[in-house]
């Protein structure tokens, strides 16, 4: 019996221990924007995108240095060395005979040219506008894929924050559910209620607990998603709050949203104008339409300029005695090449064309996103407000039905029917709440005005 006690005194210090080692563990509080800050520096396709940004504008300097002239220096320097046997030749009858001999020689030689394009069809104007809006539709693309990312970020925070309500709601449902079950087995005791009510609620708090664990874990892999959304080690401990954020829609919130909603007309152009995708598909056709004029360029002469200077001697002390000065215009002109010409245009004017598609499609996306997100709004609206009405109707349905089950006028299955309902009344609620709020972001995030 000792021995057991002692065994049950460790387990209790152990089990204490471990649960003060747990609680001393200092948690992070994670805002919404603490976590959309750390998601543009540590998601892979926010990198990527500005990688892909500045590479593009590299293209933009190569194409401005086209109108440059070109300059270019050489030096060199060759030894040769001849070796000559010895040999006999008969001159005039006599044979007379030559030495063997070695001579060597040195060259040096520098030489200074610079060129300069003075007419290329077009072709130096064309490649510097296509490599402008290239430029332009890479950074378009970054900065869209940055709010994807955001929105994605505010969608996920939301939805933790959706997650803990909703364990807040089943600890509330619990508690109020043991404590009728109290009620009804001091009641049992007395003989007022038959043991049936306490097995009807005993069973009621045990499916309470199922449901609260099943909130808990929910709350828990929310959490997890977002720390690995914006790269976070999803075992470490944060605490997701943001006093910046309401548990509750206020009524200044539901005015400022409606008032940003106008007609589908004038949304649909400001989400023409200010989506970034769309500009960067605009960007996308000119530079296509720019690879046309490019690749149209060699139906046309290649005119040039050039200068040089240049030096050479056997003696490099006396390089300079020896120099050249050279200038010069060219003109060149491909008039049959077997077709080659005539496949690149053709293969630019596709480009184009499919360009032009891509605007046109960009175009229909951006006119759904803005029907489908102002749908979703309306009806996010309506739903909170039904919401509203659904929990002061079950609230008062609970409360009678208790009311009457103490009074002994109600039964024990009238009271769980009408607490059920009050918890699914509870459970739409939050989740219209938070439907309206991922409503109103996902309306910037369609219009494209939000950018970080």
């Amino acid at each position: 019996m000792k021995k057991l006690e002692i065994l049950v005194s460790l387990s209790v210090f152990l089990v204490s221990g471990l649960f003060a080692q747990t609680t001393t563990i200092p948690q992070r509080t994670l805002t919404l924007n603490q976590a959309i800050v750390t998601a543009l520096e540590q998601n892979v396709s926010v990198r990527q995108a500005d990688n892909n940004a500045n590479a593009a504008q590299s293209g933009v300097l190569a194409a401005y240095g086209s109108y440059l002239p070109t300059l270019s220096a050489s030096g060199g320097w060759t030894r040769q060395q001849t070796e000559r046997v010895a040999t006999t030749q008969l001159i005039q009858g006599n044979p007379i005979t030559l030495p063997a001999s070695s001579t060597t020689t040195n060259s040096f030689s520098t030489s200074l040219g610079v060129g300069y394009t003075l007419f290329d069809g077009f072709a130096r104007e064309a490649n510097f506008n296509s490599a402008l809006s290239s430029a332009n539709a890479s950074e378009y693309t970054a900065v869209r894929t940055k709010q994807q990312i955001i929105y994605q970020v505010q969608t996920s925070y939301l939805n933790v924050l959706r997650q803990e309500q909703l364990v807040k709601v089943n600890e509330e449902n619990l508690k109020r559910d043991r404590r009728q079950l109290e009620r009804i087995t001091e009641s049992n005791r007395v003989g007022a209620l038959s043991i049936g009510d306490v097995y009807r609620q005993q069973s009621q708090v045990a499916q309470d607990e199922v449901n609260l664990i099943n909130a808990q874990n929910a709350y828990a892999k929310a959490k997890a998603d977002l720390l690995f959304l914006i790269g976070l080690d999803p075992s470490a401990e944060y605490e997701v709050a943001d006093p910046a954020l309401p548990t509750e829609i206020t009524p200044e919130y539901l005015e400022a949203t409606t008032a940003n909603v106008k007609s589908f007309q004038e949304m649909r152009q400001r989400a023409l104008s200010l989506r970034p995708d769309y500009r960067g598909a605009a960007e996308s056709y000119s530079a296509a339409q720019s690879s046309v004029t490019s690749a149209s360029s060699s139906y046309y002469p290649r005119i040039t300029a050039s200068a040089g200077y240049s030096m050479s001697n056997t003696e490099f002390s006396k390089l300079s005695d020896s120099k050249g000065i050279s200038w010069g215009v060219r003109i060149s002109w491909t008039l049959f090449d077997g077709f080659g010409i005539n496949r690149s245009v053709q293969n630019a004017v596709a480009s184009r064309r499919n360009a032009e598609l891509a605007l046109v499609q960009a175009e229909r996306n951006v006119s759904v996103d803005v029907t489908k997100a102002l749908l979703d709004l309306e009806a996010a609206r309506k739903a909170y407000d039904a919401s509203l009405k659904s929990v002061q109707s079950a609230t008062q349905d609970r409360r009678v039905a208790e009311e009457r089950y103490n009074l002994g006028s109600g039964t024990l299955v009238d009271l769980l029917t009408a607490n059920a309902g009050l918890v699914n009344a509870e459970y739409s609620k939050i989740n219209a709440t938070y439907n309206y709020v991922i409503a109103s972001r996902n309306l910037e995030y369609v219009l494209g005005e939000k950018t970080y």
